[in-house]
């Protein structure tokens, strides 16, 4: 009986482990397909913001609430028997894990997809795969868990169909919804200490960069659907800004480029799925 008891209690404590660790449905938004202007012309913008663009976006998705933690990120590492990435003295557990490449974050996905029992979004060469293992340039048909595209992202932290117009993720003044160089103390924080935007999903304003899964690229000029920059280049798109980024780096149409094997203290990201457009499961 004892014996018994004991088993239970530690198999319970190790579902509350990964359940506490990993990310479920809970603590995903669902957001809804639509369209928006992506990109930005005023005074305050970059030049690499314009031209602003018409993009629509047609099917529905899934995206974390909150941005990858060390307490999720050691986790695969322990699993995968690989080195954990370093906290650079500022702790760990529901920090945004940092000194992570494109190809970490990539790899996570995979196998947080493989948990779910979903099948990958990534093959070893980091091209975009459908439920069938086919290499596909559309997000739409990717299934497993994967980096969200710069134009979902972007959707995302404008607030989707919710949308307010805001100059921040969520707000027009910077200390309500992010982490930056006034209010960090100089290092991360805590994910989700800050008010979220519209639809609920916080820190896309400061805190750390998010990889994107796009190729940096100039913007089109014509109206795009379901966007997704292909083509190779030098590096991957990481938006949002971070805890030692002045405010013109946290709005909504920052963008800028990382090399994808590069690994930073600025540097984390965020999971979403594909779903289809009238169901919580993605079309296979």
């Amino acid at each position: 009986m004892k014996k018994t008891r004991l088993v239970l209690i530690v198999l319970t404590f190790i579902c509350l482990h990964l359940s506490a660790a990993q990310p479920n449905e809970s603590s995903f938004v669902r957001v809804s397909g639509g369209s928006f202007l992506m990109g930005n012309v005023s005074e305050n913008s970059f030049d690499n913001e314009s031209p602003v663009h018409i993009v629509n976006i047609t099917y529905d998705f899934l995206i974390s609430k909150y941005e990858t933690t060390f307490a999720q990120f050691d986790e695969f590492c322990e699993q995968t028997v690989r080195e954990k990435s370093s906290d650079n003295g500022w702790g760990r557990q529901n920090r945004p894990v940092i000194f992570v490449s494109w190809w970490d974050a990539t790899e996570y996905c995979n196998w947080l997809s493989s948990k779910a029992g979903f099948p990958p979004a990534y093959n070893s060469s980091g091209y975009l795969i459908d439920g069938k293992g086919e290499v596909t340039s559309s997000p739409s048909k990717a299934v497993g868990y994967r980096l969200p595209t710069e134009a979902e992202w972007e959707y995302v932290a404008r607030g989707a169909d919710l949308s307010k117009t805001t100059l921040y993720s969520g707000h027009d003044e910077p200390d309500i919804v992010a982490w930056y160089n006034i209010n960090s103390d100089w290092k991360t924080s805590e994910v989700g200490a800050k008010q979220p935007n519209e639809i609920g999903v916080f820190d896309m304003s400061g805190n750390v960069w998010e990889w994107c899964h796009d190729w940096y690229a100039s913007y089109p000029y014509l109206e795009q659907t379901d966007p997704c920059v292909f083509s190779e280049g030098n590096y991957r798109v990481i938006r949002g800004g971070s805890w030692h980024d002045f405010e013109k780096y946290l709005r909504v149409s920052a963008r800028s480029g990382y090399t994808p094997t590069g690994a930073a203290k600025d540097v984390g990201f965020r999971v979403c799925r594909t779903l289809s457009r009238h169901t919580l499961e993605p079309d296979y």
